[in-house]
């Protein structure tokens, strides 16, 4: 009998697994077992080393406490959770600035912007003479880029009543909530003051104030037109006209005739653009409220007409910007051309007045502005081109003489462009000796028209 519970104890020792009290208490020994071997660690002080009852020697040690910081138990939850609150503040903040982004990208019109900004640098351009300026001709363009941007922005936020009437306008950031009106207030006001700054200090006094006459032409003379009368189309005109002037007197700080040649371009290109737009919008502007032209010509007759009209004032451009000398003769018979094919586009649309045509001579204008500020970057003229001309028709013993005797070319002695073919056709022919007696072939007898 006792070697029977002493077989079925050895049993149960041997396969703790069978009794979950043993197994208790097996752990709770190992465990026991650990901490004493780590307080045996822990200890400075010397200790017996007497291996009688090591389980105890370890338990009995002397238990010094830790020296030094602790370490902090960290989570593995905790830190997942702040990775996930700090990629939600970051999405958040992305998202804020997207939506403001795009605000302030409707607000200001981005892309008619852009088109004011090059009418603006072309102006700078073609007003710089041989040398460009590339600084100023950046702070030019970046001062009107703002300065536009403001006077979109107000005329969005004078006519937020009447965008929300229209299918074109009523997705608008006003219109739709996305923004404050005093915060479209704000950012209109310091774009407005920040462009005009801009200009004032590194253009000049003549630009800024351009800059800032417009601002004040569009926003709270042309926009509430809108409403009142149809002559707000030819105002607008007016305001399109004014950046190429801008860009001009930026780069030369003075308003001269030559200067006038671009925004005379965009008036006359303004009216059959506006026209198409007009007549082809028609419902939506009579649901804004707008007083445009189109609206009181039932039969499109007089807004074909005018389109017209405009479009043929654009055809003599090309010879005066040669006959000024702003560019080559190229520039006049390509300018003629391009004036010629939108005008067909507007005599279609006088002639048979479709939404079909109207939408042609809309195309065509889109075109045309670009084609023709290229133009006249491609062809014009510098001061130093104009002298070289200048030399090239005038009397040729004027030149060689004057050469002759001081050994400087005195080009701007030249004769003046309003006389040259009356100086060549009056000029005495020459002999080919007479040229080849000057230096360099001082060798050569000098004719008696020389000497003396």
């Amino acid at each position: 009998m006792w070697r029977r519970n002493s077989l079925s104890l050895s049993s149960k020792l041997a396969n703790p697994y069978s009794n979950p009290s043993l197994l208790l208490l097996f752990r709770s020994s190992l465990k026991s077992h650990h901490h004493g071997l780590l307080a045996r660690s822990n200890s400075t002080s010397p200790v017996s080393t007497s291996a009688v009852d090591p389980v105890n020697w370890a338990q009995s040690g002397p238990a010094t406490p830790f020296v030094g910081p602790r370490p902090t138990p960290v989570s593995a939850f905790g830190l997942t959770s702040l990775a996930a609150a700090s990629a939600f503040k970051a999405k958040e903040v992305a998202d804020l600035a997207k939506h403001y982004s795009r605000c302030y990208w409707e607000l200001s019109k981005a892309r008619l912007s852009m088109l004011v900004v090059a009418t603006s640098g072309t102006g700078y351009i073609l007003g710089s003479g041989s040398s460009i300026d590339y600084l100023g001709l950046c702070c030019t363009c970046a001062g009107t880029m703002m300065v536009a941007a403001s006077a979109n922005s107000l005329n969005q936020v004078f006519e937020v009543k009447n965008d929300a009437k229209m299918n074109r306008t009523r997705l608008r950031p006003l219109p739709s909530g996305r923004i404050t009106i005093p915060h479209a207030v704000m950012w209109a006001s310091s774009m407005g003051v920040a462009g005009t700054a801009l200009l004032a200090c590194q253009a000049n006094m003549l630009a800024a104030g351009l800059a800032a006459s417009n601002l004040v032409l569009y926003a709270f003379v042309y926009t509430p037109l809108k409403q009142i009368h149809p002559v707000n189309t030819w105002v607008g005109a007016i305001v399109g006209a004014i950046p190429p002037l801008l860009g001009w007197a930026a780069a030369s700080g003075q308003i001269s005739l030559n200067g006038m040649l671009l925004p005379a371009a965009l008036y006359f290109w303004q009216i059959p653009h506006f026209m198409a737009l007009a007549y082809l919008c028609r419902k939506d502007y009579a649901d804004g409220g707008f007083r445009m032209f189109s609206l009181a010509d039932a039969t499109g007759h007089r807004t074909a007409l005018v389109s017209l009209r405009n479009c043929l004032y654009l055809l003599p451009l090309g010879y005066l910007a040669y006959d000024w000398g702003i560019t080559s003769g190229w520039f006049c018979a390509e300018s003629t051309l391009l004036a010629l094919a939108i005008s067909s586009t507007a005599a279609s649309f006088f002639l048979n007045r479709t939404t079909k045509n109207a939408r042609r001579m809309f195309h065509a204008s889109l075109l045309y502005l670009p084609v023709f500020m290229g133009g006249l970057l491609v062809h014009r003229l510098s001061s130093d081109s104009e002298q070289s001309l200048t030399a090239e028709n005038s009397d040729p013993f004027i030149n060689l003489s004057s050469s002759s005797e001081s050994g400087v070319d005195l080009t701007e002695h030249a004769i003046p462009r309003e006389n040259r073919r009356p100086a060549l056709i009056g000029a005495q022919t020459r002999p080919p000796v007479a040229y080849a007696s000057v230096a360099p072939f001082p060798f050569l007898p000098a004719p008696s028209y020389i000497s003396s």
